[in-house]
């Protein structure tokens, strides 16, 4: 009897065996034999020329070691990782359209982000005098408005929710979680600062008070000025609106300010357009804090290669919904910043 049992076990093993899924490989594709540059832009958002460079760039930080068991090339990874910010799509879209599985995608985007926000070494606050008055020169051309080194705001990148203690802190004042991402562009779009750590909760004074634009900017051997709305305070070194203009004067410098200041909010704009992750539209971005706000530096670090290379957009940008941020707390006895923007208003 035992024996018999012991032959019927024998051959539900051989049929189980015998009934196992062989491991398939898929077709990955040449997409960029196969498509134009126009056609890799509305995909991908770079040309054939950029994605190759930007994968020699990363390359050394994700090429496998071993081509063994079919490992995914260097070039499939980026592509997979540009699609994903570019699209906003669902992940398991985007491997099956490069002949990979869902996990593997996954591993590819994070470590291509990785390696992005390490290679591409391109967000850097001005400190040469050559930078900073080619910055003014800038600024100045848009309305007349002098002295601008950075406009500086912040945007709300919607996250998916956690259960977490401290999920109440990631409730933006738009009522969904995010990361609020505080950034500083010149004329050109370009982020020059930004900082993507801090909860969307979080107000835009607070991130300011605790980032490391107060020392840069005080240390410039010219000095300049940061122009922010109203959700920033009033300091020597950042200009901010007139809350109840009372004069021609006033109502002008508003004018001017406001018209410079746009330069952050385009630029918002584009980043968004051009990496719908991280568009409301998107969805939002379904991993855990830390992983959200990496994905969130490569993309405005994309977004400034983008820029010097001169890709063209090829997608409408749309202009986020504006909820007021709360006024920022007054500074008692900042005389010397009122009397500063007086005499600046006295240009207008």
């Amino acid at each position: 009897m035992a024996a018999c049992l012991l032959f019927i076990e024998v051959l539900r093993e051989n049929e189980d065996k015998a009934l196992r899924r062989e491991r398939v490989f898929r077709d990955r594709s040449q997409v960029l034999d196969m498509l134009t540059d126009s056609e890799l832009i509305g995909r991908y958002r770079f040309p054939r020329r950029v994605i190759l460079q930007l994968t020699d760039d990363v390359k050394d930080f994700i090429q496998p070691q071993t081509l063994r068991s079919h490992a995914i090339p260097a070039h499939i990874q980026v592509l997979t990782c540009l699609r994903f910010l570019a699209k906003g799509d669902y992940l398991s879209e985007t491997t099956d359209i490069h002949g990979i599985s869902k996990s593997s995608g996954c591993l590819a985007v994070h470590r291509v982000v990785d390696a992005v926000c390490k290679a591409l070494q391109n967000i850097e606050f001005p400190t040469r005098r050559e930078h900073i008055s080619r910055i003014k020169a800038s600024f100045y051309k848009i309305a007349g408005f002098p002295n601008v080194i950075g406009a500086i705001d912040g945007t709300q990148i919607p996250i998916q929710g956690m259960g977490t203690d401290d999920e109440h802190l990631y409730v933006c004042r738009k009522g969904f979680h995010s990361i609020n991402v505080q950034a500083v562009v010149d004329a050109d779009l370009r982020f020059t600062n930004a900082v993507c750590k801090f909860p969307g909760a979080t107000h835009d004074a607070f991130i300011l008070q605790n980032s490391s634009l107060p020392n840069l900017i005080e240390s410039l051997q010219d000095g300049g000025w940061l122009i922010g709305d109203s959700g920033y305070p009033l300091k020597e070194w950042l200009m901010t609106p007139i809350s109840n203009p009372r004069s021609g004067q006033e109502e002008r410098y508003n004018s001017a300010h406001c018209r410079t200041r746009n330069a952050i909010e385009r630029a918002f704009g584009v980043l968004k357009a051009r990496f719908r992750c991280l568009h409301k539209t998107g969805g939002c971005l379904p991993y855990r804090p830390d992983k959200c706000t990496k994905i969130i530096e490569c993309a405005m670090r994309l977004h400034n290669l983008a820029i010097n290379e001169r890709v063209p957009l090829m997608v409408e940008t749309e202009e986020e919904d504006d909820v007021q941020q709360p006024f920022a707390p007054v500074i008692p006895n900042n005389c010397t910043a009122a009397m500063l923007r007086d005499r600046l208003v006295q240009r207008f």
